[in-house]
């Protein structure tokens, strides 16, 4: 059921990357972002109403303030690529985070990592190679697609804090918890530098971006509850669904083709997951004799 939670997650966030790409190109990045943490606040809100409103612990709400800020950069520099590029692609650069944040965890989170975990995440790897090869030499990474690919690359090292974060933050706080005050905190860190840039949204961008929050709601809600019921890597591996879900989106809602490169490498990023997130068998002992 984690696992199930967390790619039903990712997806959800894919969704989300989609709309929120439209709306970073009609207002910008900087307005887009403040308003649907703005928004995903108000959505969350009844929520946490609805569990009790237990107050946080001091903890928490510096793990809360943390994530939120890292996660702040993160979005910025990722949407600020992903308007300069296809999403898939986007998404599929941003896949060297999951590998940063096995040993993330392993630092942070005392984690041991199985070496079953670290060859799900290089199939995964090698799923992304396979993929962004055949696309990357039709790419002009010349320009503004060159700026994308670099914003997205150092977003990826700030996702895999993130990665590791998530897990942290997960137990302890629950999953209304997490999404309302991930929004608040996002929202606050994000006003002073968006009312420098705001632009002021049409009636359509705005119901863009609270579909985004909408959607950036239910995710959170989705990877908190996984994420606070298996250990970081048995789930970053996971992560690696996202292109298939960007490539599902980018060929409903963009005509783009599904290639046979994009097949193979899908491929080995399904199997990447399944090795990683195989339970260990303990080996059994022989039968005696009474």
């Amino acid at each position: 059921m984690p696992i199930l939670a967390v790619i039903g997650g990712i997806a959800t966030f894919s969704a989300m990357d989609a709309a929120m790409k439209g709306a970073s190109i009609a207002v910008g990045v900087l307005t887009a972002l403040f308003l649907r943490n703005l928004l995903g606040t108000f959505v969350s809100l009844p929520l946490w109403l609805a569990i009790g409103r237990a107050r946080p612990s001091r903890a928490a709400l510096r793990v809360h303030a943390l994530r939120s800020a890292i996660t702040v950069v993160m979005a910025a520099l990722f949407f600020y690529g992903l308007v300069r590029l296809p999403i898939a692609e986007a998404i599929a650069i941003s896949f060297i985070s999951p590998i940063i944040a096995l040993y993330f965890a392993a630092l942070l989170l005392k984690e041991r990592i199985r070496p079953r975990a670290i060859a799900g995440s290089l199939f995964g790897i090698v799923g992304v190679v396979v993929i962004t090869a055949a696309r990357m030499g039709e790419m002009d990474l010349s320009g503004e697609a060159l700026k994308g690919t670099l914003a997205v690359l150092a977003s990826a090292v700030f996702y895999a804090i993130n990665l590791v974060l998530q897990r942290q933050q997960a137990l302890l706080a629950r999953p209304a918890e997490v999404a309302l005050f991930q929004s608040l905190f996002a929202s606050l860190f994000l006003a002073a530098p968006a009312a420098l840039v705001f632009v002021r949204p049409t009636a359509l961008d705005l119901a863009v971006i609270a579909l985004a929050a909408c959607l950036a709601t239910c995710a959170l809600v989705l990877l908190a509850w996984g994420y606070a019921r298996a250990e970081t890597q048995v789930l970053v591996p996971v992560e690696y669904t996202g292109f298939l879900w960007a490539a599902l989106l980018g060929w409903i809602f963009f005509d783009e083709r599904v290639t046979f490169a994009t097949m193979a490498g899908a491929v080995l990023i399904v199997a990447g997951c399944w090795i990683a997130t195989r339970e260990e068998r303990l080996p059994t002992s022989p039968p005696t004799m009474v």
